[in-house]
C-alpha cells in the first residue's frame, strides 16, 4: 500500500435476541441491502468510540457490555471491519436514523455467507480468543 491508497477501518455490533437471531438494519444508500449497525472510524477516534457513535446514531439507543469477538478484512471494500458482540436494553426502542429504512431480527440461516461466518464466531466467542478472518 501506498501513502495515497485509500483504505476502510469500521467498527460493527453484531446483536442477538433471546432466540439467537441478529439484528439486520436495511439501508437507504448504496446497494440497499442488510448489513449491521456500524460504520467507519473516524480520524482521531477510536474502535470503541465509533461502535458507541454508529449505534447511537443509527439506532437511538446506547450499546452495551461491547466485547471484540473479531477482526475481518473484506477484499471488495478493502476494509478491516472489528465486530463487537453487544447487547441492548431489553425495553429500548429502536429508532432507525435516515440512513435505514427497516430492521429485522433474523435467523442465522437467513444471513449471507459472510454475515453468518462473523455472527457464529460471535456466538463461539472465547473469552480472550479473537477471531481473524479475510473475506
Amino acid at each position: 500500500m501506498t501513502f495515497h491508497d485509500m483504505f476502510r477501518f469500521g467498527a460493527h455490533a453484531i446483536l442477538f435476541n433471546s432466540e439467537d437471531q441478529v439484528l439486520m438494519l436495511k439501508r437507504t444508500y448504496g446497494d440497499k441491502g442488510w448489513g449491521l449497525p456500524g460504520g467507519s472510524v473516524e480520524p482521531g477516534e477510536t474502535i470503541h468510540e465509533a461502535l458507541y457513535r454508529e449505534c447511537r446514531e443509527e439506532l437511538g439507543i446506547e450499546v452495551q457490555d461491547a466485547v471484540l469477538t473479531g477482526f475481518y478484512y473484506h477484499s471488495k471494500q478493502n476494509a478491516q471491519v472489528a465486530i463487537f458482540r453487544c447487547s441492548i436494553p431489553e425495553a429500548a426502542e429502536i429508532k432507525l436514523s435516515f440512513e435505514h429504512s427497516d430492521y429485522q431480527w433474523m435467523p442465522l440461516s437467513e444471513l449471507s455467507e459472510v454475515q453468518r461466518r462473523r455472527a457464529l464466531d460471535a456466538l463461539e466467542y472465547k473469552q480472550g480468543h479473537v477471531v481473524s478472518r479475510a473475506f
